[in-house]
């Protein structure tokens, strides 16, 4: 039997089918480059205690008179006794159920019993209306994001006999988001925070990128948390009333937001434009209020590779204690820490040890900003980990480069260059599987689809993919072209129908002809609308644009009419080696990402043009590390 690492390649298939099922759980300067490793001497303390107890499903009062439930973890010795002592607090909030948390396989964080054995409290609550906790689950709405600074008052208050007042936070991806929201809320004993993977900006970050819905992720996030809130609540058997009463409000969220949000988004109403909804939603809109210590991991291909660097930034800019490491990872990777050691720093584990030993200990550590950068990111094209102090910092340069000539679907292609430009015109064709079989399809389904099918070529490999679209390739280059940040692909465009969308990626083409997606943005051609005032200039390059994705600026083009469009690509660290092309491809669908709304549908079913020429001056635009070396 044909065998991989020694183990027999059906055993190690089925190994990754019962990862999936169980990641279901948690759907939701000038730069010189160092070992992240060199000269990290740290290394994480042993266990103080053999073993730790659980208190299930402890009640947790709001101010409104919702009863949310949490588990409390606490140390014990080898009988199994709770220690009689009060210690730090590390609490996570989820919608993902608490009890199935436990059964993630490490992918809702850091396993409780590390930080626990070590002299910490572990506090998992279940978010409103879900797992064992009363209310109505309405994603983050007003009501809820305060339910994160009250958990974090009562777990700071003395009459909690296992807390000594001081608390942190940690988790991933909606534990991480939930963080930022009680943060912001500056609860007494909050000293430090651990989100990984956690959004910003609502629309933009996941749910309508370039004004069309996800339904890659979306629904089967949603779907997730109201279905995990549906298994009746373990607090059943001590109090059977309380159960009912959660099990009927569980039900109710689902009638009486789930559904009705989707279908709503779908037929094009509210939820389908940016606005009040998404506002109340959006932690970006209240990170200037966050003033505890924060260390962020993201991932290059993650759910919130637009969002987590803004928030970073943010606190990075206001002098705050902040961290960051991007890796090369999915949302499911980043999540449960995945080849975080590989940035040279320890595991997830020993990195939260340290951080919150340093936050909420008060343990000395003269080497913790010496041994980690505030910055520390995987580069693409070279797998080299560098380090920094600011994701957009003075060594950047706001750089721009031509598009030229034509491409024709499945042959020539057309050209990047910083010289001279040809005339031409770009056909784009609508077809409904463009972007199936790439990088994209994993990454905004989590990772999942790498649990399975972490071999499959397309996955690694856009040149076949790209056939079905334009592309603009640069020649080989005579020196390395390194770019970091946000890019933006300014593409004057035409429509035979007024409407569509442009699916740009970013690719680094290898000598033998392999194509390597970068990354990747979407913008629908009615909200080209551009809000310069919230857009990101850098040398007067325009390198992130901010649209307003309302119905009020929404603008369909005229027959004949040629518009700039620009396109928000998401930001990563790359560097293009002598030798290899910069390139970028143009579609009209990424699937099964993105879909339009259904009174749009059949707008989208259009021809796109790309105009480059004097008078439309297509170009990619983007940071770059240094001055651009020429681009024939």
């Amino acid at each position: 039997m044909t065998t991989l690492e020694g183990i027999p390649l059906t055993t190690r298939r089925l190994a990754r089918l019962l990862t999936f099922l169980t990641s279901l759980t948690l759907i939701g300067g000038m730069l010189s480059f160092t070992s992240a490793s060199a000269a990290v001497t740290w290394k994480p303390r042993p266990e103080q205690y053999t073993r730790t107890v659980t208190e299930k499903d402890v009640a947790i009062p709001m101010s409104d008179g919702v009863i949310l439930r949490g588990d409390v973890v606490r140390p014990a010795d080898a009988s199994g006794k709770a220690i009689n002592k009060r210690f730090p607090v590390i609490v996570t909030i989820t919608a993902y159920n608490k009890t199935l948390l436990g059964s993630a396989g490490g992918l809702g964080g850091t396993p409780a019993d590390y930080l626990v054995k070590r002299g910490y409290v572990q506090l998992t609550v279940d978010a409103r209306g879900t797992g064992s906790s009363e209310g109505i689950w309405r994603a983050f709405d007003a009501r809820e994001n305060a339910d994160g600074g009250e958990i974090m008052t009562w777990a700071h208050s003395s009459a909690r006999p296992w807390s000594n007042g001081i608390t942190g936070m940690s988790g991933p991806s909606y534990m991480g988001i939930s963080q930022l929201w009680a943060a912001a809320a500056n609860p007494p004993g909050l000293k430090a925070i651990f989100p990984q993977v956690p959004g910003a900006d609502v629309y933009r970050d996941i749910v309508a990128s370039g004004g069309q819905l996800d339904v890659g992720f979306i629904p089967l996030w949603l779907g997730l948390v109201t279905g995990a809130g549906l298994i009746p609540p373990a607090v059943g058997s001590s109090d059977p009333q309380s159960a009912i009463t959660e099990l009927l409000n569980h039900l109710q969220g689902a009638a009486t937001f789930t559904v009705p949000l989707l279908l709503q988004a779908l037929g094009g109403g509210e939820p389908a434009y940016d606005g009040a909804f998404y506002k109340e939603r959006s932690v970006i809109n209240v990170i200037d209020k966050v003033k505890v210590p924060a260390f962020f991991v993201s991932g290059e291909y993650d759910l919130f590779q637009r969002g987590t660097p803004l928030l970073f930034e943010n606190l990075n800019k206001r002098g705050i204690p902040t961290k960051l490491i991007i890796g090369p990872w999915d949302h499911l990777q980043a999540s449960g820490g995945t080849g975080l050691d590989k940035a040279g720093y320890g595991s997830l584990a020993a990195l939260q040890l340290r951080w919150f030993d340093h936050y909420l200990r008060g343990v000395a550590d003269s080497t913790l900003n010496t041994d980690i950068a505030n910055l520390t990111y995987y580069e693409q094209g070279t797998g080299a980990w560098a380090r920094d102090s600011r994701w957009i910092g003075a060594g950047l340069k706001g750089s721009s480069l031509k598009l030229t000539g034509s491409s024709k679907p499945g042959g020539a292609a057309g050209g990047i260059t910083s010289g001279a430009r040809t005339d031409g015109v770009s056909d784009i064709y609508p077809i409904p599987v463009q972007g199936l079989c790439t990088r994209s399809t994993n990454q905004w389904t989590a990772g999942l689809p790498n649990l399975l099918l972490a071999d499959l070529p397309c996955f690694s490999d856009n040149q076949y993919n790209d056939k079905l679209g334009a592309v603009f390739s640069s020649k080989p280059l005579t020196k390395a072209v390194t770019l970091q940040g946000p890019i933006n692909a300014h593409l004057f465009t035409s429509s035979v129908g007024g409407d569509g969308m442009l699916s740009v990626a970013v690719e680094d083409e290898a000598p033998d002809g392999t194509v390597k997606r970068l990354s990747g943005g979407w913008q629908v051609i009615s909200h080209r609308a551009l809000d310069t005032t919230r857009s990101r200039y850098l040398d007067n390059v325009l390198i992130q644009p901010f649209h307003p994705f309302t119905k009020a600026t929404q603008k369909k083009l005229a027959y004949g009419e040629v518009a700039p469009v620009d396109v928000e690509i998401f930001p990563t660290r790359a560097k293009i080696l002598p030798g290899h092309k910069l390139r970028i491809a143009v579609q009209a669908f990424d699937v099964p990402h993105l879909l339009p709304t259904l009174p749009d549908l059949l707008g989208t079913l259009t021809v796109l043009k790309i105009h480059s020429s004097t008078a439309y001056p297509s170009t990619i635009n983007f940071p770059s590390v240094g001055t651009l070396p020429i681009v024939n």
